[in-house]
């Protein structure tokens, strides 16, 4: 599977690009710099069908209404997340940005277990809250992207408005329960794996 990494902003929040058929692909949380992001896709003949969402916070949902007007692709967010879509104080994005954000017009809700097909490409939702009310982790064959849930040795904030240190436990306690291996691609900094982890990550060796 393709996956391309773009890192977009002042707050450096990871979008992908996952490819999921001959000059189609979905993407996975846009933040600042959505400019950037279409430049990418122009140039490299990419046509988005979806775009994805791991969480609501404004770093990585900032850049999406540009996208989703240009292309008039769905995006998908966990129900509990969907009112930071339209809220610049429930986002942060009143304190994490000068730059007045631009609302999300339309949007479709998930809930755990859901799954979504893109071409023959199947992506499913893990609940995971924690970092806010409605964190998702997206599985999709060997990949799975955590947003600001899991990251590389470390894991996300609780300490915004909806985070929970308890549910981010639950939620760790979950994901390391996984069976199989995955690319873990994180909302920050560089990707890891699960089986990695599993064996450093000092939050889930603690469960």
């Amino acid at each position: 599977m393709q996956v391309t990494k773009l890192v977009l902003g002042a707050l450096a929040s990871n979008c992908y690009i996952v490819e999921t058929g001959e000059n189609s692909c979905v993407l996975v949380d846009i933040g600042e710099g959505a400019p950037v992001l279409l430049r990418h896709l122009e140039l490299h003949q990419l046509t988005p069908c979806a775009i994805l969402l791991t969480h609501g916070h404004y770093d990585h949902i900032a850049g999406i209404e540009q996208v989703r007007k240009k292309y008039q692709i769905p995006v998908y967010i966990h129900s509990q997340d969907a009112p930071m879509l339209t809220d610049s104080a429930a986002n942060l994005g009143d304190w994490l940005s000068d730059t007045p954000f631009q609302p999300v017009q339309e949007w479709q809700t998930v809930e755990d277990g859901d799954s979504l097909t893109f071409g023959d490409t199947a992506f499913t939702v893990l609940h995971t809250p924690g970092h806010t009310p409605g964190s998702i982790c997206w599985q999709c064959e060997d990949i799975l992207l955590t947003g600001d849930t899991l990251f590389r040795l470390s894991r996300g904030r609780t300490d915004f408005p909806g985070g929970s240190d308890a549910q981010m436990l639950e939620s760790f306690r979950r994901l390391k329960q996984l069976k199989s291996d995955y690319r873990v691609l994180p909302g920050h900094n560089e990707e890891s794996t699960l089986s990695f982890e599993k064996a450093h990550n000092p939050t889930m060796r603690g469960l």
